[in-house]
């Protein structure tokens, strides 16, 4: 059967281009708007693009995300460490929330990783807020959270439950080397974290922060504010 409408991955296809090209172009405007549906060419529209235009936009392969984190790292002073197992400066995880911000795009259409156009990771590098930004998206895991606000480790969990603080990815922790010992941990950006407590002033914070061990938090009697309608 004739195909008369295509998404980008198949009218990447039939161009005989890479699908992360068609995307650059298609962010560009090398490519323009979908005629057939918001996500979907015709089949004129597509045999009308120029794939060798298309091609061009992406004279360099993509890059990953780590290996994105890894430019950033780099452009901060602060390389990333090449030995397996260390912490590293500048995570996948700040590339996924440059994304977000709109800093980089994704070019793949794999939700466990990124892919990047090099020159677009450059210009980023470029930037002179960099390590504000690197900063502001670095992960935090709950109990950093909490020790990031100084509350303990249950007032956080109620400042989750109460939406003042949202993961925007979790991450798989393995205790051994079984994945049935595997937990899904939550991350939350540093900025996220700090604007929780200018956000929320009705709060006595120090009074929260005396609170001893075992005692009930006193966040526990509040309740989400209702979706608004």
């Amino acid at each position: 059967m004739r195909r008369t409408e295509y998404d980008a991955s198949q009218a990447a296809k039939r161009l005989k281009v890479p699908a992360t090209a068609f995307r650059w172009a298609r962010h560009t405007g090398v490519i323009p708007a979908p005629d057939a549906s918001s996500c979907q060419w015709s089949r004129a529209a597509v045999e009308a693009l120029d794939a060798d235009a298309i091609r061009a936009t992406m004279a360099s392969p993509p890059i990953s995300g780590s290996a994105a984190a890894d430019r950033i790292a780099e452009a901060l002073g602060t390389p990333n460490p090449t030995a397996y197992g260390e912490k590293a400066n500048v995570t996948a995880f700040v590339v996924r929330r440059f994304v977000d911000r709109g800093l980089l795009v994704d070019l793949s259409a794999n939700p466990d990783g990124t892919l990047h156009h090099p020159d677009q990771v450059a210009e980023v590098c470029q930037r002179q807020d960099l390590a504000d930004l690197v900063a502001a998206d670095t992960p935090l895991g709950p109990e950093q959270a909490a020790t990031r606000l100084r509350v303990r480790r249950a007032d956080f969990d109620h400042m989750i439950r109460l939406g003042w603080v949202r993961s925007p990815q979790s991450i798989e922790v393995r205790f051994g080397t079984s994945r049935a010992g595997a937990v899904d941990v939550a991350l939350y950006t540093t900025a996220s974290v700090d604007a929780v407590i200018p956000d929320h002033p009705e709060v006595d914070w120090e009074q929260l922060r005396g609170v001893g061990k075992g005692r009930r938090s006193p966040l526990a009697s509040l309740r989400p504010a209702p979706t608004p309608a």
